[in-house]
C-alpha cells in the first residue's frame, strides 16, 4: 500500500514539476527573408510557481534552446497567491539575454495591483504590450508584434468580450504596416475566430493549461472558456490563413493538479514558405 501510494506521489511529482519543451517548425509565405529560422519561445501561465531556485529549471532549458525572442501570454502572476517575486526573478534572467515580450492574462487583470504589477515588469526589462503593437527588425525586414489586454470573460459577456478583442486588435493595428507580418499575442485561445477575422498571421495563446488532465486520442478534459474536451489546448491551430500556437502552461490556478500534461515551454521555428 505504502509503496502504491509512493508512486503516485512520485508520478503526481513529475507531471507537474518536469518542464518538456514542445518545438514547432511553422512555413509562412509572406515571411520576410531575414526571419527565415526565426526561433521564438513562448511561455505561458505561470502562475507565481518556482522551478528550482531562482526558476533556474525554466531558465536552463530556455537558454539551452538560444531563440531570437521570448513571448509570455498572461497570467504569470496568480491572483490568489499574488506572489510576485517568482515573476520578477524569471523576467530579469530572462531579460538579460532576450527581448521579452509580455500580454496580461485574467490573473494579471484580477490581481488587484494590475499596473504596480506591470509596472515592476516593464523596470525588470519586459515589453508589455497592452493593446499596441511594435516592429521587431531584422537586417533590413521587420515583423509585427501585437498585444491585447485580457478581458476578463467573467465579467462580459461572450459577445461583448469578442467586441472588445476586436476593437483592442483593430486599435493596435492603427500605426501599422498593413502588409507586415503579424503576431499576436493574447491570452484566450478560444477566440482564435476573432483573431483569423483580423488576419493574424501567427498567434499565441495560453489560458487552457492544456486541459488539465489530458487522455491518449482525446486530448484536455477541461478548460476554463471552452468547457469540457474543448478544442483549443495544445499545439498549432490553423483557422482560415491564421496559425494559433497555444502553450499548455507551466503552473496551475485553482486546479492543483497535471495529469499527462506536464508543463511545458514551447519553441517555434519560422521558415520562409518558398
Amino acid at each position: 500500500m505504502f509503496i502504491f501510494l509512493g508512486v503516485i506521489l512520485l508520478f503526481c511529482y513529475f507531471q507537474n514539476n518536469s518542464i518538456v519543451i514542445n518545438r514547432i517548425t511553422l512555413e509562412f509565405k509572406n515571411l520576410p527573408d531575414e526571419f527565415n529560422g526565426y526561433k521564438i519561445i513562448h511561455i505561458s501561465d505561470l502562475h507565481s510557481k518556482y522551478f528550482g531556485k531562482k526558476q533556474e529549471r525554466i531558465l536552463k532549458k530556455i537558454y539551452k534552446e538560444n531563440p531570437d525572442i521570448v513571448v509570455v501570454t498572461g497570467d504569470l502572476i496568480d491572483s490568489r497567491v499574488k506572489k510576485e517575486e517568482p515573476c520578477i526573478i524569471l523576467m530579469e534572467e530572462l531579460t538579460k539575454k532576450f527581448p521579452v515580450y509580455f500580454v496580461t492574462g485574467n490573473h494579471e487583470i484580477g490581481c488587484g495591483k494590475t499596473s504596480e504589477f506591470i509596472e515592476k515588469l516593464k523596470k525588470a526589462g519586459v515589453r508589455v504590450l497592452r493593446n499596441e503593437a511594435e516592429y521587431v527588425y531584422k537586417g533590413k525586414n521587420s515583423i509585427s508584434i501585437i498585444g491585447i489586454d485580457d478581458s476578463l470573460v467573467n465579467y462580459l459577456s461572450y459577445f461583448r468580450e469578442s467586441e472588445k478583442i476586436d476593437y483592442e486588435i483593430k486599435k493596435s493595428l492603427d500605426k501599422l504596416d498593413k502588409n507586415s507580418f503579424k503576431i499576436l499575442l493574447s491570452h484566450r485561445p478560444e477566440k482564435i475566430g476573432v483573431y483569423a477575422d483580423n488576419n493574424m498571421d501567427l498567434i499565441f495563446s495560453g489560458h487552457a493549461h492544456g486541459g488539465q488532465f489530458r487522455l491518449p486520442f482525446i486530448g484536455g478534459i477541461f478548460a476554463p472558456g471552452q468547457g469540457f474536451f474543448p478544442k483549443y489546448t495544445s499545439g498549432a491551430v490553423k483557422i482560415r490563413n491564421s496559425t494559433m500556437v497555444i502553450s499548455r502552461g507551466l503552473g496551475n490556478s485553482l486546479m492543483p493538479l497535471r495529469i499527462f500534461n506536464r508543463p511545458e515551454i514551447v519553441t517555434v521555428t519560422l521558415m520562409k514558405l518558398n
